[in-house]
């Protein structure tokens, strides 16, 4: 492992106390950035992203995709954890937390949108951060793909009417421009630029893939912190002015990642899968969509809503509670899974 690999850790708490830090000193440059958005995705944080994936999307082998088929226990996992599973115990927590346990330190109303905020959450599987989490527990790059793609396309058909059904409203809008752009963004265009770069490499020396890959590495571990000091950069002063319930919304949605982590890996146990694709197929359940998250949140909620805030917390935790479950997953590695066949 490389210096930025080894030490990621410590390279993430530094971006997450240097964001906050420069957001405070520098609020009206942050938030000329976050305005630089299209359908609700960050473009400047969309660049950032595609410098994290863009390396995996290299590794892709498009002749091999047709053997994931094969092997699709690890689909099935992830299908069933993030839509028969994840949604449910993501809005069991949220009541049990805001109903019963936080009910008197939080009002009826701000409860109800936490809640709602944690829901939305809930029901928006991960699409670009996956890339990096599987690159990071070495995951089968082509079964991660597959992976990502089908969850996009159940999204599509499942993310209103289950949203719908557990918020109790009778009609949920998928922004659908946030849904495209994204999907356009962090998987169609990666992937056709890591297509094109492996098959020019591999004509000049079939040594030339790994060789840019290994170049291009620490530029990832670059876009991750880059992405985690604006993403806190974002939201420094609600930080500051709100850790208190910050901190509450923290609790459930810290409780629910790992929770869901645990359930996934039992059934990769379960079903003997191998660590490159049990580890990715975990951690695509335990991220989260939060540009979809954030969108439908404002647009049903309002901007400076409970909702809008649960979704932004989501975003904030995911990154530290993320790289602690690739460390599990890596240090489980030896003696949880089998070796493919």
């Amino acid at each position: 492992m490389g210096l930025f690999e080894r030490y990621l850790t410590i390279w993430v708490a530094l971006g997450i106390a240097a964001g906050v830090a420069l957001g405070l000193v520098l609020p009206d440059f942050f938030q000329a950035v976050a305005g630089l958005e299209l359908a609700q995705v960050n473009l400047v944080v969309a660049v950032f992203i595609w410098v994290m994936i863009y390396p995996m999307m290299i590794q892709i082998d498009w002749a091999a995709i047709k053997d994931v088929g094969k092997k699709p226990q690890g689909l099935l996992l992830t299908l069933v954890v993030n839509w028969l599973i994840k949604p449910f115990t993501m809005a069991a927590l949220g009541v049990l937390f805001f109903q019963h346990l936080f009910a008197p330190w939080v009002d009826p109303q701000s409860a109800s949108e936490y809640i709602a905020g944690m829901i939305l959450l809930g029901v928006a599987p991960c699409t670009a951060m996956v890339f990096v989490w599987s690159q990071l527990v070495k995951g089968d790059a082509n079964y991660t793909l597959v992976q990502v793609s089908v969850n996009d396309l159940v999204m599509v058909v499942a993310f209103a009417p289950i949203a719908a059904f557990l918020l109790g409203v009778t009609n949920v809008t998928v922004p659908w421009e946030t849904l495209v752009l994204s999907t356009v963004l962090y998987v169609v265009l990666p992937l056709a630029a890591g297509m094109a770069t492996r098959h020019l490499l591999a004509r000049r020396s079939p040594l030339a893939v790994g060789a840019l890959v290994a170049k291009l590495k620490p530029w990832s571990i670059v876009g991750l912190i880059a992405t985690v000091v604006l993403l806190f950069g974002f939201q420094a002063g609600t930080i500051i002015e709100k850790p208190a319930v910050i901190g509450l919304i923290a609790i459930p949605l810290v409780l629910q990642t790992y929770g869901i982590f645990f359930i996934s890996w039992w059934g990769a146990k379960l079903l003997k899968l191998p660590h490159d694709v049990a580890g990715p197929a975990c951690l695509i359940g335990t991220s989260n969509f939060f540009e979809l998250a954030v969108a439908v949140a404002i647009s049903l909620f309002g901007l400076n809503s409970g909702a809008a805030l649960a979704t932004v917390v989501g975003v904030l935790v995911e990154v530290p509670v993320m790289l602690s479950l690739v460390a599990i997953v890596n240090a489980w590695r030896p003696r949880v899974h089998t070796p493919r066949a």
